[in-house]
């Protein structure tokens, strides 16, 4: 499908009869065709209700403008619902934040030169400056902005004011620890990857946890950033068999090949409008 001609609605509400024939019917009265509908209910009778619907809007015979109060108006009201309305046209801009680990920023920045992800690169911002050149070598502007205990309150500061205009931010493998007050303007749209499989080996080095516990099993957890650390909403979590074989270097090998692939897809569900949040947890339609 064109980005120009595609459109995606988001739903949660109350569930009860009606709502995807009150959905559909407004559409096709509207001129729109459903290219794709996807659903789930938290239970079989009054539970919460999500959707997912994808249309094409070359037919619509009302303008981008009006759509959305006209949908609030016939439908939306009735049914005590949730929605957003997103245009695939209009191309969100990501920012992404970094420090020396490269291979999360770097699958990340070929995906999106490969028109892999949907959007326009904001930014990228370091607190180290050693990944610069790598960075300008994708046309992609780089800030580097030091942190340290003093410095932190300033730092976030310029940080906040460096993000202005971006509609996602990246935290690929940013290896600090932001304040409340920093994430707060960010809430489900800022995306973390951590190096373990949430929620067991919190904090640092978890490559040394799970090699001193002997774990079978090792993944990564991509999640929304929230004000209480590492405990946000999972959008993507990868996982990988091991065994006694396998070193700490070994599994740092594994856990950064998960980690790139893990926010790569979660990235990607984002910008494609295809993550709902209900209280702690997501509902992806991928």
């Amino acid at each position: 499908m064109s980005e120009q001609t595609t459109a995606r609605l988001l739903i949660t509400c109350p569930d009860r009869p009606g709502i995807v024939s009150a959905v559909s019917s407004f559409f096709y009265n509207h001129g729109a065709n459903i290219t794709s509908l996807d659903q789930y209910a938290t239970a079989p009778e009054q539970g919460t209700y999500f959707m997912r619907l994808e249309f094409q809007t070359p037919h619509l015979n009302v303008s981008r403008q009006v759509l959305p109060s006209t949908f609030q108006d016939a439908v939306a009201n009735r049914y005590e619902m949730q929605w957003s309305l997103n245009f695939a046209a209009d191309r969100k801009k990501m920012a992404i934040l970094v420090s020396k680990h490269d291979h999360a920023l770097l699958e990340l920045l070929w995906r999106w030169s490969r028109q892999a992800l949907h959007c326009d690169i904001h930014s990228v911002i370091s607190n180290h400056p050693d990944l610069a050149e790598e960075v300008q070598r994708f046309g992609v502007p780089f800030y580097h902005v030091p942190f340290s205990a003093a410095e932190r309150p300033a730092a976030e500061e310029k940080v906040q004011g460096l993000l202005q205009g971006a509609d996602l931010v990246v935290l690929a493998r940013f290896m600090q620890i932001l304040s409340a007050d920093f994430v707060a303007p960010w809430t489900h749209r800022m995306i973390n990857i951590h190096h373990s499989f949430l929620p067991a080996f919190v904090g640092a080095n978890p490559y040394q946890q799970a090699y001193d516990k002997g774990v079978k099993l090792i993944g990564a957890t991509a999640h929304y950033v929230t004000a209480d650390l590492d405990q946000g909403p999972i959008i993507e979590q990868s996982v990988q068999r091991v065994s006694h074989r396998h070193d700490v270097d070994s599994l740092r090998a594994l856990g950064q090949e998960m980690e790139r692939q893990a926010l790569a897809r979660a990235v990607r569900w984002h910008l494609e409008d295809r993550v709902l949040v209900h209280a702690n947890k997501t509902i992806v339609f991928d």
